[in-house]
């Protein structure tokens, strides 16, 4: 497996950096758009900004067997695994919501040691269960609830985010992160369009696209480029370099960019918040370090 470089690190901080502000924005998106409309919305956008990005690259695009089933994956994330946390957001708290999505580097953990036989030291297991802890500083909020409905439902959200990334871990070889990216999503736009319509038919779905303001459109256009398009374009990218554990530790990144773009929307934080993000920024840096090259130890 190759080296962590520098550049790796860099971006899978900034996949981490597009999900976190794209959350803060999907936010505000669904105060005027459903669910089961806004994520067609962001996928189409996400679609678009791709293909003029791999037209203004060149890239060729050359089908294989192995980019079939990379694409494939789309069903699971960012489809099924986002429709199951907007499900299950209706039935939790926010809070808890978020709480339980900071289990998910360790369900990558277990599942790239299970399947993909990745071997990891204690000093990085050591590294992701302080990060994981930093998140709960975070983003912990006294009197989260929700039913057991929500919890399931959330909890499968973050499985299929888990195994999405081991899957495409084992799988990535030659085909260019911006291609499978690009089909991951026309297969995850298909899925998510169908839902609406079968919604909208038999259970009259509102769809919600009249009288929206222009700041929700903005919202909802914006979020679609980063948190589905060039996040999961960048975190292919650097999924490349290294173990699907130590790519997954910078999911707990996450809670803190969304922070910081919060402080921007007006949103105030707490010591323990301030406390808990330079935990986890310290935390995924010394991770990162020891996969540099010089500091391998693979």
């Amino acid at each position: 497996m190759a080296s962590l470089t520098l550049r790796g690190s860099f971006t899978l901080t900034a996949a981490a950096a597009c999900w976190g502000i794209g959350t803060v924005l999907s936010k505000q998106a669904l105060g005027g758009v459903p669910p089961l409309t806004l994520l067609p919305i962001q996928l189409l956008v996400s679609c678009g900004v791709l293909l003029v990005a791999a037209r203004a690259l060149r890239l060729q695009f050359v089908w294989s067997e192995n980019l079939g089933r990379l694409g494939a994956l789309g069903i699971l994330n960012p489809w099924l695994a986002y429709t199951l946390g907007l499900l299950g957001l209706t039935y939790i708290s926010a809070s808890m919501s978020v709480l339980l999505w900071a289990l998910e580097p360790a369900f990558i953990l277990i599942l790239a040691h299970l399947f993909l036989r990745d071997a990891v030291n204690a000093r990085v297991r050591l590294g992701i269960a302080a990060a994981v802890c930093g998140v709960l500083l975070v983003v912990y909020q006294p009197g989260t609830s929700g039913s057991v409905l929500g919890v399931v439902l959330v909890l499968g959200a973050v499985g299929l985010c888990a195994i999405y990334t081991v899957a495409a871990r084992g799988l990535l070889v030659d085909d260019e992160s911006l291609l499978v990216v690009i089909v991951q999503q026309v297969v995850a736009l298909f899925c998510a369009v169908v839902v609406l319509l079968v919604a909208h038919g038999l259970y009259d779905e509102r769809v919600g696209l009249n009288g929206l303001d222009s700041g929700t459109w903005s919202a909802a256009v914006v979020s679609g480029a980063l948190y589905y398009g060039f996040a999961f374009w960048l975190y292919l990218a650097g999924l490349r370099q290294t173990s699907a554990t130590v790519a997954g530790s910078f999911l707990t990144l996450i809670p803190v960019f969304g922070l910081a773009g919060g402080l921007v929307v007006g949103e105030t934080l707490s010591g323990r918040q301030w406390a808990g993000a330079v935990v986890v920024v310290l935390a995924v840096a010394s991770i990162a370090y020891q996969q540099l090259p010089e500091r391998g130890t693979r």
